[in-house]
């Protein structure tokens, strides 16, 4: 059965080759954006949402318009930034975009969704091992980690409060991923990745949600 699955990020990297993945195996697709990029408007038979910032309540507020009674099976928490900060010359203003972005975004969309999703439906968050504190050994990444440790815990809370109504929640480390985020320096290839991520989101049941889960399957210390 087809599924409606929404994606945010959608206009690239990974979050673009979500939507291509899930295209190709005939699910409605709701691709939310800040701006669509022509690769993503190249898509047939997308819904391509575009100038929502998944931080702010009013573009929010417009997503829910837009979807109106729409029921939604997966949604793709997906956009995120990255920044580095380096001890004794912190840009704190990028921490806080990212903790805007990257822990509160995924929050307040869901949120925001909630009159979107029923019972069956799935919460998936991309986010990152970088966020785990006990497989920190390198330290650095201030902002970025701190944000994705904070959407981490953000997530085992959506896990416990949406089980009742049959809403399971997953975090999801897509892996180094050659997308601009990391100037194309990563493993594997973004297709390989969302092949890998819709694998995991299909495993997801109400008995494991709220589990910090590699692509690959590995699971992901705290």
């Amino acid at each position: 059965m087809n599924k409606h699955v929404l994606i945010t990020g959608a206009n690239r990297g990974i979050g673009l080759a979500l939507v291509e993945k899930h295209q190709a195996l005939g699910d409605v697709v709701y691709a939310v954006c800040r701006k669509a990029s022509a690769a993503l408007l190249a898509f047939k038979n997308v819904h391509v949402i575009e100038n929502i910032n998944v931080s702010n309540d009013q573009d929010l507020e417009r997503l829910k318009i837009t979807l109106a009674s729409t029921k939604l099976d997966i949604v793709i928490n997906n956009a995120g930034i990255m920044s580095e900060e380096v001890l004794g010359g912190i840009d704190f203003s990028a921490v806080i975009k990212q903790f805007t972005v990257n822990a509160i975004g995924p929050l307040k969309t869901t949120q925001a969704l909630l009159g979107n999703l029923k019972s069956g439906s799935k919460v998936a968050i991309i986010t990152s091992r970088m966020g785990s504190i006990g497989d920190n050994g390198s330290g650095g990444w201030y902002g970025y980690r701190m944000s994705k440790s904070a959407v981490n815990s953000a997530a085992v809370s959506l896990a416990q409060d949406l089980k009742p109504k049959g809403i399971s929640v997953v975090l999801l480390h897509p892996g180094f991923v050659q997308t601009d985020l990391v100037d194309q320096q990563g493993d594997i290839s973004a297709s390989v990745a969302a092949n890998n991520l819709i694998l995991r989101i299909n495993e997801l049941v109400l008995e494991n949600t709220g589990q910090l889960v590699h692509a690959n399957g590995e699971t992901l210390p705290w």
